[in-house]
């Protein structure tokens, strides 16, 4: 069974199964497709199911619910939200944040317009912070103004994946819409500019879900691991990672979206992913370094 797992967790088999995997997700969350026919979103039993990635409830083709959303519900009705805690806290020791690469549909739509060509820039590490305040403004917020405040004012996901849609397929909404929707649709595009020329800027700087997740990595089955003997400290795991991060500094990088490929590009065989110190992603042999890595 070991050998199963290494075989296919390979580093020739890696960077497809994380693409595979993520789209996969985006059509399984979103796949109520018989909104063609009826133009509403999806409200049966599966929107009490909610996974660790920011996909908006509202959005048409959503089968589950937002954890950012039903976390701020729960804020304004004054109650702990068990089951929330539940699943995020299952999930988090087990993958860490590795949601966050294999399964966020945002995190999707950043990776792939990321890969237009141009010219590309840096987010400062220090701004990476941000997401933290944001999740400390939305928890503060939604209490004292009893509103979902970071999907009402903010939200970019909510936008594209919500409100777009229903003022398109419903005119009667239109007359509705207020300067928020201005504001957020101001967000959305600024956000999605900054896809192209930065590495997933929403996540680095912005997702309350990937700063909740993020302290998982300290704890979880998988684990990244980087061999001080091999590696040499060339930095080129900081090229391919969409996060924009060293690996090399801190295997347990609390930006770290475990989507092992760093694994693929390090020239050096110095770095492997393990799921309770069974090694399931590691190099046989040392890669070239692809063009497509490096575009994220």
């Amino acid at each position: 069974m070991r050998n199963f797992i290494n075989k296919f967790f390979s580093h020739n088999n890696l960077p497809q199964l994380n693409w595979f995997g993520k789209m996969f997700s985006f059509l399984i969350i979103n796949g109520y497709w018989g909104v063609i026919k009826n133009p509403t979103f999806y409200q049966g039993p599966l929107k009490g199911i909610t996974l660790p990635v920011l996909n908006c409830y509202s959005c048409p083709l959503a089968y589950t619910s937002c954890p950012i959303g039903l976390m701020q519900h729960f804020l304004e009705i004054r109650l702990v939200p068990y089951y929330l805690i539940g699943v995020i806290s299952t999930i988090g020791v087990i993958f860490g944040q590795a949601t966050c690469g294999w399964v966020c549909p945002f995190g999707l739509l950043q990776d792939i317009l990321y890969k237009i060509p141009g010219r590309k820039l840096r987010i400062p590490h220090k701004l990476y912070y941000m997401k933290y305040l944001f999740l400390l403004v939305t928890i503060v917020l939604s209490i004292w103004m009893v509103s979902p405040v970071f999907c009402k004012y903010f939200c970019p996901v909510g936008t594209l994946e919500a409100g777009l849609p229903h003022i398109i397929w419903a005119p009667e909404f239109r007359p509705l819409l207020t300067w928020i929707f201005g504001l957020k649709f101001a967000l959305m595009i600024i956000f999605l500019l900054l896809f192209v020329f930065t590495k997933r800027p929403f996540c680095t700087t912005s997702c309350p879900m990937g700063a909740i997740l993020g302290g998982f990595n300290k704890v979880s089955f998988l684990q990244m691991h980087v061999s001080a003997y091999k590696c040499t400290k060339c930095d080129i795991c900081r090229t391919v990672c969409p996060m924009d991060i060293s690996i090399w500094k801190n295997p347990k990088d609390l930006d770290c979206i475990r989507c092992g490929r760093c694994v693929v590009g390090c020239p050096a065989n110095a770095i492997e992913m393990t799921f309770r110190g069974v090694k399931i992603a590691k190099l046989n042999v040392n890669p070239t370094l692809r063009k497509s890595d490096t575009q994220g």
